[in-house]
């Protein structure tokens, strides 16, 4: 048993070690470091409240807290599955030094990631007091929304890892679906503005319904369908399990590829 805790406190430690390192790479030639996690998701929101409030003023109250909200879960997607990607092949070396399961690599880049977003997340509470959004009981759920995106990212993360071993080019394709991700996952624009197929696309985008859900209790203070909630539970086990095995099915074949 001392044994077992032993080795637990170990792995913990190199994950935490490995999350610090890729913070620190991702910042290290900016002069503002880490006050770009919090300044990015600022401006992006400014601009994107510039360029669509005029356009969505009559269906969207309170614009900017409604794309930033949005925003937030996005980026904790992309940049989790993004970089979590080449987890493996930017950690040959260490894969073939360490005792450390090929695991780890992937989730240290997801919880990098998570990381990222606690910062950004620091700015939007910071809006949310300045247009004046009313703070209720249904934003104590945001654990619940936020933990089922993130299975769902290492998940995706997970399988994309194991692709690109084999087949490097998926990070283009990957780039341009999720270009495509973006205009369906209802971040700028009204999704009950849709009707037919795409409204149907929307509804069942996987980030779409993480980011309903955390609009209903962080904007708008209500308790979001039952329906919705199997929908991200489901999503989130769902994708988590698939690439996880995906990922132990192929682990000796990524080996011999390294």
């Amino acid at each position: 048993m001392r044994k077992s805790k032993e080795e637990r406190k170990q792995y913990l430690f190199a994950l935490k070690q490995m999350v610090a390192r890729e913070v620190k790479r991702k910042y290290a030639r900016s002069y503002l470091g880490i006050i770009w996690s919090v300044l990015n998701p600022l401006l992006h929101m400014t601009v994107m409240s510039l360029v669509f409030s005029t356009i969505f003023q009559r269906s969207i109250q309170n614009f900017p807290i409604y794309y930033f909200t949005g925003s937030l879960f996005w980026t904790l997607f992309s940049e989790s599955t993004n970089h979590g990607m080449s987890a493996l092949v930017d950690n040959k070396s260490m894969l073939l030094k360490t005792k450390l399961s090929k695991q780890t690599f992937v989730i240290a880049r997801v919880l990098t990631a998570l990381s990222n977003f606690g910062y950004s997340f620091a700015a939007y509470v910071l809006m949310l007091v300045v247009f004046r959004i009313q703070p209720t009981w249904y934003m104590l759920l945001l654990p619940v929304p936020l933990l089922f995106m993130l299975l769902f990212s290492m998940g995706i993360a997970f399988g994309l890892s194991v692709i690109y071993v084999f087949f490097a080019d998926i990070r283009y394709l990957y780039s341009v679906f999720l270009q495509l991700l973006v205009y369906v996952s209802a971040l700028f624009y009204p999704a009950d503005r849709l009707s037919g197929i795409m409204r149907e696309v929307v509804d069942w985008n996987p980030v779409y319904n993480f980011i309903l859900f955390a609009r209903d209790i962080m904007m708008y203070g209500v308790m979001p369908e039952p329906v919705l909630w199997l929908k991200i539970i489901f999503w989130g086990t769902a994708g988590f399990c698939f690439g996880y095995y995906l990922f132990v099915r192929m682990e000796n074949r990524i080996m011999q590829r390294i």
